[in-house]
């Protein structure tokens, strides 16, 4: 299975997402990029790191990146999730589990909780797949990790 590592260049997908269209990686170039990678909808952990996205919401948005949260869940199920908890990182539809595979977060047909963080250039920067899915990567993680990948980032 190919897996993306920290050095390659990001695999450009489209995926429908809650706000109501589409969402690419090229439309992201240009800008920094956090992809988050999470199991499934309206599970325990699952609920408690988005809504630790909203909740940090005013602290996402000084990171200057865009976050966008992965899962192979229909786009009715993270629209339902989404206004249940009052979500505000966008949550893309990856049903097929193409992206998923693509970026090496598939064990055993499931998506193993992970974070990619994708420079301007379309580089990752940074990657964490968790081993056991009960933890995840806040905003206070997702701030250091961007800092040390952005400091580690040529130019």
């Amino acid at each position: 299975m190919a897996r993306i590592e920290v050095g390659d260049e990001a695999l450009d997908f489209t995926l429908a997402g809650t706000e109501g269209r589409s969402y690419s990686l090229a439309e992201h170039r240009g800008e920094w990029l956090i992809l988050a990678f999470y199991p499934g909808d309206f599970t325990p952990v699952c609920t408690r790191q988005f809504c630790s996205y909203r909740d940090g919401g005013d602290r996402l948005e000084t990171l200057r990146a865009s976050v966008l949260g992965i899962s192979p869940q229909s786009i009715g199920s993270h629209k339902r999730f989404a206004e249940r908890y009052e979500l505000t990182v966008p949550l893309l539809a990856d049903p097929d589990k193409r992206v998923c595979a693509a970026y090496g977060v598939l064990f055993g047909g499931q998506v193993r909780r992970s974070v990619f963080i994708i420079d301007s250039e379309g580089i990752v920067r940074y990657r964490h797949s968790a081993i056991l899915g009960l933890s995840y990567r806040d905003v206070d993680h997702l701030a250091e990790a961007l800092a040390r990948a952005r400091e580690a980032a040529p130019g």
